[in-house]
């Protein structure tokens, strides 16, 4: 009897298991732990708090940008307003005729390709000297030179910069074209069959020819080209000139394979921006160069002529009546326009390789 009541189970529990054993104790709800905290956004994703200082910069900085975008497209209009009364009562073709009358305003004829064909033949001319001399004091400042020889040799290239363009042109028709005399007309002697060196359209002294002008004014855009390319050259990344030395290569070597490559880009813009430079160059190019009576450019460096900005200079008498004005302002504005091309291919070459 006191055995079978002993192996009974509890009433309620068909598992034979009492209740005290499944029945887990009660927590007061003081003592419940808290739910987990959300997690927090990602610092890129919380809002970032701008301090008042950096908003009144930003819009600073960002109405700079504007007026500066906005003054060059006002000068452009101013340009091109000034400019159509004058291509009204032109007689010629404004982008084929080379001749240039403008004395009548009743009868006005005059055209650009003359003074296009001028402009960019000097430019070119200085741009092929001043590119390989400008590339070579460049490397020679930052690979070769010691550092108390390059910051001072540096500092006198820059200051050429500073020198005003009437003492380049001074010096380029009184000191350097009797200086360069006997080579020009050794070259022009010797070379004539060749359509660049041919005879040209000046006095047989060839003096105040292009090819005078171009060297004047290579050593006029030599400072902007060396600069800029010192200040390429100098951040070509030090391992990888260390790595190239470590594996045995020489100075020229190192040059070739991570120096030039790393600064080509910023060389080409420095030699545009070089070039924008020379297109729009005023006074000493009105100093040196003849101007041919009744001959056009026959694309020879031993042809005298005007570019667009010295045509401008010389003939600043005219602008006293207004049509006749507005041809030498024809003649600016296609000089704007080309001036900002060649500027804008610089920023683009090195923005390429910024990017």
């Amino acid at each position: 009897m006191s055995e079978s009541s002993s192996t009974r189970t509890p009433t309620g529990d068909p598992g034979g298991r009492s209740s005290s054993a499944t029945t887990p104790p009660e927590v007061p709800i003081s003592e419940q732990p808290a739910p987990p905290a959300a997690p927090e956004p990602p610092a890129s994703e919380k809002p970032k708090k701008v301090r008042p200082g950096d908003r009144i910069f930003q819009n600073l900085t960002t109405g700079a940008g504007i007026f500066v975008v906005a003054l060059i497209g006002l000068i452009g209009l101013f340009l091109l307003i000034q400019a159509i009364p004058a291509l009204q009562a032109n007689k010629a073709n404004f982008l084929t005729n080379h001749g240039w009358s403008t004395n009548d305003p009743a009868n006005m004829s005059f055209g650009i390709l003359d003074l296009l064909e001028v402009t960019v033949a000097t430019s070119l001319v200085a741009l092929i000297i001043a590119m390989p001399i400008s590339l070579g004091i460049a490397l020679f400042l930052t690979q070769y030179a010691p550092a108390r020889l390059s910051r001072p040799f540096a500092y006198v290239i820059d200051l050429l910069a500073a020198v005003p363009s009437i003492i380049f042109g001074l010096w380029g028709i009184l000191v350097f074209a009797p200086a360069i005399e006997p080579f020009s007309q050794w070259i022009n002697d010797t070379f004539s069959w060749f359509p660049l060196l041919a005879p040209g359209n000046v006095s047989p002294s060839v003096r105040g020819t292009i090819f005078t002008a171009g060297i004047v004014l290579a050593v006029m855009i030599l400072p902007i080209i060396t600069s800029l390319s010192r200040e390429v050259f100098e951040r070509t990344p030090t391992p990888h000139i260390e790595g190239a030395l470590a594996l045995g290569a020489t100075r020229w070597e190192v040059i070739r394979t991570t120096v030039l490559p790393f600064g080509k880009a910023g060389y080409i813009g420095a030699s545009m921006l070089g070039l924008g430079r020379a297109l729009g160059e005023t006074i000493a190019l009105a100093v040196i160069l003849l101007i041919p009576q009744g001959k056009n450019f026959d694309w020879s460096l031993f042809d005298g002529g005007s570019t667009f900005a010295s045509k401008i200079a010389a003939n600043y008498s005219e602008f006293n009546n207004e049509t006749s004005a507005g041809a030498y302002i024809a003649a600016g504005l296609v000089l704007f326009v080309l001036t900002f091309l060649v500027n804008f291919a610089a920023r683009s070459v090195i923005g390429k390789k910024v990017d």
